[in-house]
C-alpha cells in the first residue's frame, strides 16, 4: 500500500482521569472515503478536535502526506491541507452565502491586508477570482441561487451544503466532516447522500463521522468503529456490518444495517 495522505498513530486524549482516546491508530489513502462510526461518547468528536487543532493530544504521532504534522493551530491546519465541517453549524450569518465560501478560500490567496486595503490591482484581480471560484462552489454544492442570500436565510439543509461548500474553498487535501446529517429530514439527508456520492466520485479525500450508518454505506470505500475511545473494528461497510464486536456494540444484530 502507498503511503498515506493521513496517518494517525497511539493517538491518546485524557479529560482528568477519563481516557476518552485510548491509543488510535488510523489511516486514510489519497482519495479514499472513511467513516468514523460509533455510539455518542465513543471518541469521534474528540479525534476530529484533535486532528484539527482545537484540542491538543496527551500523545500520538500525526503525519500528512508522508511529513510530520503538529495540528496546534485551526488555521495552520487548514493551510496544512485539512477542513472540516462541525455537527453544530457554524456559519457567518450576517454575510451573504457567497461571503461565507469567500471567507475560507481566502487561506488560499496571497496579498496580505495592505494590498486589499489600497484595492491593488493583483488584490482586485486575485478578490474576483476568489469570488468566481466560491460562485462555483456554491453551485457543486447545489446552493448557487441563494449566493446573495444571508446565510442565515438558507433552510437547515442548506446550510450544510454552505458548510461544505465553504470547507472545499480552502483546497483540501482531507475533507473532514462531523456528522453532516445531523438533524436533517429524511428529504434532506437523501440529497446529502447525492451531494457526498459526487464529491466521492470527484476523487476527493473524506473522512466523515456520521451516525446515520445507512447513509454512509454506499458512500464510505472503509469504516472505522470507535466504542469508548477504542478501536474495535475497521474494514469495507460489508465487512464491518457483520463483524460481531460492532453488533453487539451498537447494531444489536445485523438487520438494522
Amino acid at each position: 500500500m502507498s503511503e498515506a495522505l493521513l496517518h494517525i498513530k497511539g493517538l491518546k486524549v485524557r479529560y482528568g482521569a477519563i481516557e476518552a482516546v485510548k491509543g488510535i491508530d488510523l489511516q486514510v489513502q489519497a482519495g479514499e472515503r472513511v467513516t468514523l462510526i460509533g455510539a455518542n461518547g465513543a471518541g469521534k468528536t474528540t479525534f476530529f478536535n484533535v486532528m484539527t487543532g482545537l484540542y491538543t493530544a496527551d500523545s500520538g504521532r500525526f503525519m500528512l502526506d508522508g511529513q510530520a504534522y503538529a495540528p496546534t493551530a485551526v488555521h495552520k491546519v487548514a493551510q496544512a491541507g485539512i477542513a472540516r465541517t462541525f455537527q453544530n453549524i457554524r456559519l457567518f450569518n450576517s454575510m451573504t452565502v457567497l461571503e461565507n465560501v469567500m471567507v475560507g478560500r481566502h487561506v488560499r490567496t496571497r496579498n496580505g491586508v495592505w494590498a486589499a486595503l489600497s484595492r491593488h490591482r493583483r488584490a482586485r484581480e486575485e478578490e474576483r477570482e476568489t469570488e468566481a471560484v466560491a460562485r462555483h462552489l456554491l453551485d457543486y454544492v447545489g446552493i448557487g441561487q441563494w449566493a446573495d442570500s444571508r446565510a442565515d436565510a438558507l433552510s437547515y439543509g442548506h446550510q450544510r451544503r454552505l458548510e461544505i461548500a465553504r470547507a472545499l474553498a480552502t483546497e483540501p487535501r482531507l475533507l473532514a466532516l462531523d456528522e453532516p446529517a445531523a438533524g436533517m429530514n429524511a428529504t434532506e439527508k437523501q440529497q446529502l447522500r447525492g451531494l457526498l456520492e459526487k464529491i466521492r466520485d470527484d476523487g476527493r479525500t473524506v473522512l466523515l463521522i456520521e451516525h446515520d450508518v445507512k447513509l454512509v454505506m454506499g458512500v464510505c470505500d472503509r469504516i472505522s468503529v470507535l466504542d469508548y475511545g477504542t478501536l474495535i473494528a475497521e474494514g469495507t461497510p460489508q465487512d464491518v456490518r457483520r463483524h460481531p464486536a460492532v453488533i453487539k456494540a451498537y447494531l444489536g444484530g445485523a438487520a438494522h444495517v
